[in-house]
């Protein structure tokens, strides 16, 4: 049996076990209906045309695992920004873990999806954004269908949220392969502001498929700070899902950072639904052997007077592949949108390719916009000019690709991020920087 065949048929059983007045009921029957009908995308999908799931979907995933897992907070603490007071979100093997995580309801909802589902007062906000962003392609769909464990993150009115919060997903390779199917919700209301940090980690060697759904409502004037951080083993694919809809005056940035991993492949979708919005995409990919990195983002500009920011750095070893499909869509109404677009990549190894595809679909005439792509090797002359300074070509090398991803760590808003994002572009990089931000 396939993994498509096993999915569709697993999902009766999950279906048994779930409250029939639950408002997601008729939301999963019809996400199963599309994915049976859709199937997981191939590479005779345009989106899809440089990326291939074959390597990563012929294992025998277990659904939903039934070991208990034993993880204490030594285990994973050094996968987490510990340094800083957050709220953690932890998940052990899909499953919430209550005596690893730090929730609260103390003015702002920082808890359990399956919580908030179970509860009548968040009934309301629940059937007002669950699925609402989300677009209803094959992977996105199956998320649905068999979403139950996930964060839940509501910020209410002129809040500015004090703390970080973690959503971090762990892995225990109790299961000889696992797919997880991750699904969050964060409603920042008006005026608000909140942080947050996700990680998806094994913890052993033993295959993990992770398709993760993320919806993201801004309000208006609100600001929200994401940022993912992919440095998994290289047993592991990420398959992350996310969607932003933003209101007038709103502020969305997401940094993501891919170090790690099998296979991952990023969809990033923002959608601008009101006046003087800002929508801010950036990522570092530093991989090599045969990793695979695939980013494909989305801003659509709905209306005037808005803004949209991408940087997208690549590093490439090895035999490793990176794909960069960016589109920004600004349609008739969005008058005065300043959008930019920027994907550089750096090709350390003659083996190493990079697939990369900047558009712009533009339907209004008085915008500011571009786009444009580079690909190359380090600058000799930059090379020598450190060599000549008594720099080892170990450390030239390494210091000049820090550099080249420089600016996008400038906009990293949490110290401690940077620290962390710093320490482990010199493990890529095979060398000790010697400085943090």
């Amino acid at each position: 049996m396939n993994l498509k065949d096993k999915l569709v048929s697993s999902y009766i059983a999950f279906e048994d076990h779930l409250d029939d007045n639950s408002p997601l009921h008729d939301i999963r029957n019809q996400a199963i209906k599309t994915f049976e009908q859709k199937g997981f995308p191939s590479k005779k999908e345009e989106a899809w045309k440089y990326t291939s799931l074959n390597s990563v979907l012929k294992h025998d995933y277990s659904l939903f695992p039934k070991k208990e897992n034993s993880i204490e907070y030594k285990d994973i603490k050094q996968y987490l920004i510990h340094d800083i007071d957050c709220y953690k979100i932890i998940f052990i093997d899909g499953k919430y873990s209550s005596h690893l995580s730090q929730t609260t309801h103390d003015g702002i909802d920082v808890c359990l999806m399956s919580a908030a589902l179970s509860k009548p007062k968040y009934r309301l906000v629940i059937e007002n954004y669950f699925n609402k962003a989300a677009t209803s392609d094959s992977l996105s769909s199956l998320n649905t269908a068999f979403s139950c464990e996930g964060a839940y993150i509501h910020i209410p009115k002129n809040k500015v949220v004090e703390k970080p919060i973690q959503i971090v997903h762990f892995s225990t390779g109790n299961e000889a392969a696992l797919m997880l199917q991750p699904r969050n919700l964060v409603v920042v209301d008006e005026n608000s502001h909140v942080q947050i940090i996700e990680r998806h980690q094994s913890l052993t060697e033993n295959p993990v498929l992770t398709n993760s759904v993320t919806e993201i409502f801004t309000a208006k004037r609100a600001i929200v700070d994401y940022y993912k951080i992919q440095n998994d083993k290289q047993s592991a694919s990420l398959i992350d899902n996310t969607f932003i809809k933003q209101k007038q005056e709103s502020i969305a940035s997401v940094h993501t950072f891919s170090f790690g991993g099998k296979l991952t492949r990023n969809n990033l979708n923002f959608y601008q639904n009101g006046e003087r919005i800002d929508s801010t995409l950036k990522g570092v990919t530093i991989i090599g052997d045969k990793q695979h990195v695939d980013h494909n983002t989305l801003v659509h500009h709905i209306e005037p007077n808005c803004e949209s920011h991408q940087d997208y750095k690549g590093i490439f070893g090895d035999n490793a592949t990176g794909v960069f499909n960016g589109k920004v869509i600004v349609e008739k109404e969005a008058q005065k949108t300043n959008a930019f677009q920027a994907n550089n990549n750096i090709l350390v190894s003659d083996k190493a390719t990079i697939n990369t595809k900047p558009q712009l679909e533009i339907f209004a005439d008085d915008v500011k916009c571009s786009h444009g792509c580079t690909i190359g090797q380090i600058d000799e002359s930059a090379m020598f000019y450190m060599r000549s300074r008594g720099i080892p070509e170990k450390e030239a090398r390494a210091l000049l690709m820090y550099a080249f991803s420089n600016n996008v760590l400038s906009s990293v808003k949490i110290p401690e991020i940077k620290q962390r994002i710093t320490k482990l572009i010199a493990k890529k990089l095979g060398v000790n920087i010697g400085f943090e931000l």
